[in-house]
């Protein structure tokens, strides 16, 4: 790598101008508008819509003789990028791409920034070759590369040297200190930051014989961080508990709370529970980001076809419409994404939860309160009187809520609710087990749709992939093809994005039953075989696994998720080869 000469000072302004890429009013505008914005003029020329992003980095990159590099594919080395002092990565919009022995790589969103460069050079007292970046890619790889582990040891161990190993009363150290001051609070909020910024939905506190495990799902898979600090672990607990309404001196049985967080631009919903273990209290945190939103039907996953059908669905006035699959599969971003839709002036909307996990306006949402008697059965029976038309149950969970439900249905109203089975079929003869009436469930069920999530190749490590002849056998069972096209495949190398596991972010698969004519009629005679059958035959089925191949052959997911969700299933692919 040469050491790149002096940084050349260049009026982009008038050489834009000049190429004819804008016009002289235009660059007056932006001008104009730069003195209330503060922004860089590049960056205005872009916010204004003067000029294309990419348009205006390729022409600086010919300007300036310097190369245009394309971040979403670049693998980067967090140890390279840390190289450099976030405060000042982020104040000049710069990273460290290389480090060899004739000097650094340097990406800039704004290569002309020649007194930014100067102290960069200062601080690296190495030579720097610069390089075009796009910003809003800088800025992700910045948040991705420092990462908050190294500050949360540090805080747990200065925490931990201020813990006597003879302290009486941990409550009163927490409940006196100042909260910014206190080590406790400082090491809480970096966990939860790092948290937030790893989109994890799930945050594991569990306090080992001689380490503390801090412990995120991220795309449902647990990254763990130990550190041994073990007497931290009590503190952190304690605290939660305070933040949480909790019995902080009982710690023998299990207990749940919950609290908000607000975190920059995010509004979090942290609902803990706590259980005794054999080293301390053991927490788990679930977050809900409210400051995402509520997505609608057309962004959860749900391929188009299936859009529609579930748009008809939910638009009759009356029926009971199912959303199914286990904890942590996307129902309740399904169910909020309908009623988002639904949700307008002319329909009075009762929601029956436990807990309610997003607000929504004009809605009547009821939280549930065990210990108080106001259970589902009860509030069921009174959101009746309330003349809704359309009700959410947050789940079925017994007989008594599922004829209920099914009444309700049957007696003009639309009920909305989840039921946790292992696919769309077996719902329907779910709600027969539970001994609710067969005629009850054939005239009120209208629709099921189970869904799963899966793991998406990572972008910035994909490679093309060639399935094994075990995968390749897979393939051709299922789409019943000898010779099925395979070359959309990929598969993720491992990255610093992703954490080395290929994978990065989720996207949803589905299976949507409508219940028909000859469906109801084998729900009404009770039987499972004709119901079976059925429903296989139905023109719109398509099992849960079938559609995780289907992003598996175009590079979306790898077979191995399609085997997880194969396995998920089992019962219904084997239902299907003996139908």
């Amino acid at each position: 790598m040469e050491t790149a000469s002096a940084p050349k000072r260049i009026r982009i302004g008038d050489i834009l101008v000049a190429q004819q890429i804008i016009s002289q009013q235009q660059l007056e505008t932006a001008l104009l508008e730069q003195k209330k914005t503060g922004y860089k003029l590049g960056r205005q020329l872009v916010a204004l819509g003067f000029v294309d992003e990419n348009t205006l980095l390729n022409f600086l990159s010919k300007q300036l003789n310097y190369p245009f590099i394309d971040l979403a594919h670049f693998r980067f080395e967090r140890e390279v990028v840390q190289i450099l002092p976030e405060t000042v990565a982020r104040r000049y919009r710069v990273i460290v791409l290389k480090d060899d022995k004739d000097g650094y790589l340097l990406g800039m969103s704004d290569p002309t920034d020649i007194f930014g460069l100067d102290d960069i050079k200062k601080i690296l007292k190495k030579p720097i070759k610069p390089a075009v970046v796009r910003e809003s890619e800088l800025l992700d790889i910045l948040d991705v590369a420092y990462t908050r582990a190294k500050e949360i040891a540090s805080l747990a161990e200065q925490l931990h040297d201020e813990l006597e190993s003879d302290a009486v009363d941990i409550a009163d150290i927490l409940t006196t200190a100042e909260d910014m001051d206190a080590p406790v609070v400082k090491l809480l909020q970096k966990i939860f930051e790092e948290a937030i910024n790893n989109r994890a939905s799930d945050i594991h506190i569990e306090p080992d014989e001689t380490v503390l495990r801090i412990r995120q799902r991220i795309d449902g898979v647990l990254v763990e961080q130990v550190m041994n600090e073990k007497r931290v672990a009590g503190a952190l607990v304690v605290r939660l508990k305070l933040m949480s309404g909790l019995d902080i001196s009982e710690k023998r049985l299990p207990q749940d709370g919950r609290f908000n967080l607000k975190i920059g631009a995010h509004s979090i919903d942290v609902r803990l529970s706590t259980m005794p273990v054999q080293y301390g209290e053991s927490v788990v945190m679930r977050l809900l980001d409210h400051s995402a939103g509520i997505r609608p039907l057309n962004k959860v996953g749900m391929p188009e076809r299936y859009v529609r059908l579930f748009r008809n669905v939910i638009t009759r006035p009356h029926g009971l419409v199912l959303v199914t699959g286990p904890t942590g599969s996307g129902k309740t971003t399904t169910l909020y994404g309908a009623l988002a839709e639904l949700n307008t002036p002319e329909k009075k909307i009762i929601t029956v939860e436990d807990p309610v996990e997003y607000r929504l306006p004009r809605v009547s949402q009821v939280q549930l309160h065990e210990k108080i008697g106001l259970t589902f059965s009860t509030v069921l029976r009174a959101t009746l009187r309330q003349d809704p038309d359309i009700l959410l149950i947050g789940e079925i969970r017994d007989s008594d809520s599922a004829e209920i439900a099914l009444r309700a249905a049957m007696t003009g109203h639309l009920v909305l609710s989840t039921l946790h089975t292992n696919d769309a079929v077996t719902s329907a003869l779910r709600l027969l087990d539970m001994g609710v009436d067969p005629f009850l469930v054939a005239s009120s069920l209208k629709a099921v749709i189970a869904q799963r999530l899966v793991r998406r190749v990572c972008l910035h490590c994909a490679e093309p992939y060639t399935p094994n002849p075990q995968e390749l056998q897979l393939i051709r069972r299922m789409t019943r093809n000898t010779s099925p096209d395979v070359s959309g495949m990929r598969k993720g190398g491992g990255c610093p994005h992703c954490y080395n596991s290929g994978y990065l972010d989720r996207i949803g698969v589905f299976e949507l039953l409508e219940i028909n004519t000859t469906m109801a009629d084998a729900l009404r005679d009770n039987s499972v075989r004709k119901f079976n059958e059925a429903a296989h035959a139905q023109e719109n089925y398509r099992p849960l696994s079938h559609s995780a191949l289907d992003y598996a052959l175009q590079g979306i997911t790898t077979v191995d998720e399609v085997l997880r969700v194969s396995a998920e299933v089992e019962d219904e692919s084997l239902t299907e080869e003996s139908a």
